[in-house]
C-alpha cells in the first residue's frame, strides 16, 4: 500500500474513500457551498475541496462513476484526468452532461473515482526508421 498526502481546502471536503474492499476506485464527493445544475451539453468544473500530495512516479487519474454515466449521462470531460504529482491545488473535476436532462450536483454527492497509478517518463529517442510491425501503418479498424 502506497501512502498519498492529502490536504482539505475546505472544512467540509470528504476524504476519498473505497465503497467495496476489492475497488479499484475511490469515490471523489463535491465540496460545493450550494448545489449547481448541470444542463445537457453543458461542462463545469466542481471542486472537490482537497489537494493532494502525490509521491513522484505516480499519478492519480480521474475517472468516470458509471452509475452517473449510465442512469444520467454525466461524465468526466477528459478521462482520465490526470493529477500529476508536482500539483498542490484543489482538484477540480471536469464534468458534462452528455443526458437530455439537467443534473443537479449537491455537496457529498460522488461524482468521480480516483485511481493511483504508477507513470514512468520518457527517454525520447529520434530515428531515422522504425522497425516493421505486422501492422505496420494501418490505423482505424486495420486490424478487423
Amino acid at each position: 500500500m502506497i501512502s498519498v498526502q492529502i490536504k482539505k481546502m475546505h472544512p467540509q471536503a470528504e476524504i476519498p474513500k473505497y465503497m467495496t474492499p476489492g475497488s479499484a476506485g475511490c469515490d471523489i464527493k463535491a465540496c460545493l457551498p450550494e448545489p449547481l445544475e448541470i444542463r445537457p451539453g453543458e461542462r463545469l468544473a466542481v471542486p472537490t475541496g482537497l489537494a493532494f500530495g502525490i509521491p513522484e512516479g505516480y499519478e492519480i487519474q480521474v475517472r468516470p462513476r458509471s452509475g452517473l454515466a449510465i442512469k444520467q449521462g454525466i461524465t468526466v470531460v477528459n478521462a482520465p484526468g490526470t493529477i500529476d504529482s508536482d500539483y498542490r491545488g484543489e482538484v477540480m473535476v471536469l464534468l458534462i452532461n452528455l443526458g437530455k436532462e439537467p443534473v443537479r450536483i449537491a455537496h457529498g454527492d460522488r461524482i468521480a473515482q480516483c485511481v493511483l497509478q504508477k507513470v514512468n517518463q520518457v527517454d525520447w529517442t529520434l530515428v531515422e526508421s522504425l522497425e516493421n510491425t505486422q501492422r505496420g501503418a494501418g490505423g482505424f479498424g486495420s486490424t478487423g
